[in-house]
């Protein structure tokens, strides 16, 4: 499908003393050849189908859902409605397959709402991926059920390289897309081979990994690393990646090995920036300081649900870096993204302008930062 979107110029805020630029209409050009702007997201989309429950039932008993809502889910729209929210400005492009079903229909309108997001790399296939997420309406745990419908046809084909016009191509997720997790001869796995393929036409490439019980991160993982300039993830992620534990047996967070699995992620190929990010903050490497950043304090009536919370915060830190931010500030506003997020029960209703998140990081409250 082919759609023309118009881009609306705003102004240029600062944030901590950089100077945020945002381009309008008008398009770079240098020697003839139009520049790179903007983000994809490629990869993983789904409708969530929200339910919120009372209790999350043990087997075979029973719970009372007090509520549905149909959202968008998946990395590439959480990711691409929520930076079409921080920044309207900013050109974006998605890289998925929808299937010509009602689920489809839904995220082709919702995706088409914002004017930002360019739509002409998706194509209409078989059935559209879903995920029943049920909330918890105590704890505000959640607990998902996928149905990865034509996910599996996602492979180093679907996305036209050389058609793209990011600067920084972010795919999601390791562990979910069933092609490019297979083993490739040369680079180890299907989405190293891509990865490479952007890095080697002067894209910047970000990657994320879905949350899973399992033992295949320390394969599927560590030969993407090696083509991956930001690696934004959380602490179960980057401990099953690197076998090094975050977390122990009680749940407390494994404050000693913070710092060793980020020089680990590093050390294994990561070009620019090692973020790690929890609920008690989020932690970086950029190649030579590390960096812990504080969670913002929220009350509990805030907190709305937690669905898309992590890729509004990876999309916080991937808008800084495409503005020129230095890293702590990118996981701040990721930061602030992410708390943003967690005011709606959907991953994006709830997600700030920019002005907004930088204004909310400095006014509310926030933890103890933990020291490295």
């Amino acid at each position: 499908m082919q759609i023309s979107l118009k881009k609306e110029g705003r102004p240029s805020p600062r944030f901590h003393g950089v100077m945020v630029r945002r381009s309008t209409e008008d398009r770079e050009f240098q020697g003839g050849v139009q520049l790179k702007e903007g983000i994809a997201f490629a990869g993983t989309i789904a409708v969530d189908e929200i339910k919120k429950v009372e209790k999350y039932p043990n087997k075979s008993e029973l719970t009372t859902i007090r509520s549905v809502l149909r959202s968008n889910g998946g990395a590439v729209s959480n990711c691409a409605i929520t930076l079409a929210k921080i920044d309207p400005s900013l050109p974006i492009e998605i890289i998925a397959l929808l299937g010509d079903d009602d689920k489809g229909h839904f995220l082709q309108e919702r995706l088409e709402s914002y004017k930002s997001i360019k739509m002409n790399h998706v194509r209409m296939i078989e059935d559209t991926p879903f995920t029943d997420v049920i909330q918890d309406e105590f704890d505000h745990t959640r607990t998902f059920f996928t149905y990865r419908g034509n996910s599996r046809l996602f492979d180093e084909k679907t996305i036209e390289m050389e058609k793209l016009n990011s600067k920084i191509l972010h795919i999601a997720y390791i562990l979910l897309l069933e092609s490019l997790d297979q083993e490739d001869s040369e680079y180890g796995t299907k989405m190293a081979r891509v990865l490479k393929q952007a890095q080697d036409l002067g894209i910047k490439t970000s990657i994320d990994i879905v949350s899973e019980n399992s033992n295949r991160y320390e394969k599927l993982v560590p030969p993407s690393l090696k083509y991956t300039n930001y690696c934004v993830i959380n602490e179960l992620e980057a401990g099953k990646s690197v076998g090094i534990s975050l977390r122990d047996s009680s749940g407390v967070l494994i404050i000693a090995n913070i710092k060793k699995v980020l020089l680990k992620l590093k050390d294994s190929g990561v070009k620019d920036w090692v973020v790690i990010h929890t609920p008690e903050g989020s932690f970086g490497f950029d190649g030579s300081m590390t960096y812990s950043i504080p969670s913002l304090l929220l009350d509990r009536q805030w907190i709305k649900g937690t669905v898309g919370a992590g890729d509004a915060y990876v999309t916080g830190v991937l808008y800084g870096a495409l503005k020129g931010m230095d890293l702590p500030d990118s996981m701040k506003l990721g930061t602030a993204a992410a708390a943003s997020s967690l005011s709606s029960e959907d991953s994006t209703s709830g997600v700030k302008s920019y002005e907004q998140l930088v204004t909310m990081y400095k006014e509310f409250p926030k933890r103890e930062t933990i020291e490295l």
